[in-house]
Parts: C-alpha cells; structure tokens; sequence
C-alpha cells in the first residue's frame, strides 16, 4: 500500500529581512514521515477553486497551529485579546475543512487546529484563558522550557476514539495556547479536559477519524501515546486512500468496454 499523502496546512511569518513567508515547523513534518505518511504543505494563498482538485489526491488533513481566529468567525464584534490574526488563513482553512467533511477525509487538528475545527462547526472560544476562566493554570507557551515541556495532565474520557489510541484516564501533555473551546460544536464530542475542566480534545461522532487536541503532540514524539495518535491518524488516512482506490477501480470495470475503448488515450 502506498504511503498516504497528508495535507499540510501553513501559517504567514516574515523572515528576517521582512520578507513575507509561509510555513510550518518541521515537527509536523517529521511526525507525519514516522508514521508512515508524506506529508505536502497547502498554500495559504491557494484560491477556494483549486482546493477541491488538490484535495482529491490527498487522504488526510492536518490543521496546524498558528495565530488566533479572527473574532467575528465565531459572533464577536471585537475583542481586546484576539491577536495575530491572518483573515487569509482562517478562510482558506475553513473552505478546507468544509471541503474535508464533504469528501469525509480523515482529519486531526492541533492547537489552533482545534479551535478552527470549532469555530467552523459553530463552535466559540475564551478569548484569554487567564482572563475569562477564574483559577485556570498557566496554559500559554512556557519561554524558559522546550516545547516538548509537560505542563499539565488531561483526563481522557474512556468511551471516546482518543482513548482507543491513547489509553484513558490522565496523560500528561504539553501547553502553548493562551485560548480555548467555550462552546462545543455541533456534532463534537469532547474526549479529554484540562484539571480545571477546560476542553483539551474532541472528536466528531459519527465520522471515520476527525479528531483535534489543544496540544500539540509533533513536539511530544519521543512519547508513546502521541506517536500512537499520529500513527492512528495515518493508518485512517491508508484505509481512506485504499477504500477510494477500490471504488474506483469497482467504477472503472463498471463501465462498457464500447466506452472504455472510446475514451482511452484522453
């Protein structure tokens, strides 16, 4: 079976000398490449038209971290705390997500990733944990420790996927985000929370894998549980592209050999 190719979606930064960039860091890439599958970077600036005929060659979606969504996405006129907003990003990925659900591709969001998948199942957001949510821990990136720092534990509800690939119970992760999910959206599930009760993980019922974490496990692969979510996430993506090729194929020897032969060399 071929290895699976997984969309990668990007963030805008400028690099040293001002120049406007798009990128991603290579955690994702390299967790994407352990488990199995290839990875190929989607271009922010790529027109909603020519998502649809990328899309089909791609089994499965990563939504990447980043900066905040814009607070209008998600009934906010404004908000003092929302920053380092990209309107360009949050509406490429929201056509991306639509276009994901529509074909049922495999997805996994992480950090920013689960909020779009959120907001864009109408889904909203604290604006500033610190500020909004009375005694929460410190859930922002911690500048004096690596990534791969483990801030917190999550209690993984037992009845749920992430814990099929995880194990339930507590599982201690890292922390980089200064928002998170208030109100869940529709058809989401919520499989792990935070010791105050914050929402860490969901997932959406009733769907072949589409799961998102608000930490970011790429920098936690020396880990067992988070290789074995993109392990998962990879497999999903492999029986996804078989499934497709099959019905293809199924299609394909469907149709009259008058036709088949009228059209070869197109």
């Amino acid at each position: 079976m071929n290895a699976p190719l997984i969309g990668i979606t990007l963030s805008h930064f400028r690099n040293r000398y001002g120049l406007l960039m798009q990128g991603v860091t290579q955690a994702y890439l390299q967790a994407v490449q352990n488990a199995g599958g290839i990875p190929v970077l989607l271009p922010l600036t790529l027109p909603v038209d020519d998502l649809q005929p990328l899309l089909e060659h791609l089994q499965g979606v990563i939504f990447t971290g980043g900066g905040d969504i814009e607070a209008h996405r998600y009934g906010l006129e404004h908000d003092a705390y929302v920053a380092q907003t990209d309107a360009a990003r949050d509406q490429m990925e929201l056509d991306l997500f639509e276009a994901v659900i529509a074909q049922q591709k495999p997805f996994l969001g992480i950090c920013r990733g689960i909020q779009l998948v959120n907001v864009a199942l109408g889904g909203s957001l604290y604006t500033d944990i610190q500020a909004q949510v009375p005694g929460a821990h410190k859930h922002d990136f911690y500048p004096l420790w690596p990534r791969s720092y483990l801030a917190h534990t999550v209690t993984v509800a037992h009845d749920t996927r992430l814990a099929d690939i995880i194990g339930g119970g507590q599982v201690w992760v890292n922390s980089l985000h200064h928002q998170a999910i208030r109100t869940v959206g529709q058809g989401l599930q919520v499989s792990a929370r935070s010791p105050e009760g914050l929402v860490e993980a969901v997932e959406l019922s009733e769907y072949p894998f589409g799961l998102a974490v608000q930490w970011h496990p790429e920098w936690l692969q020396t880990h067992e549980p988070m290789r074995a979510l993109f392990r998962a996430f990879i497999a999903a993506a492999s029986t996804y592209g078989q499934t497709a090729k099959d019905a293809s194929s199924h299609s394909v020897s469907r149709v009259p050999h008058r036709l088949s032969s009228t059209y070869v060399g197109d």
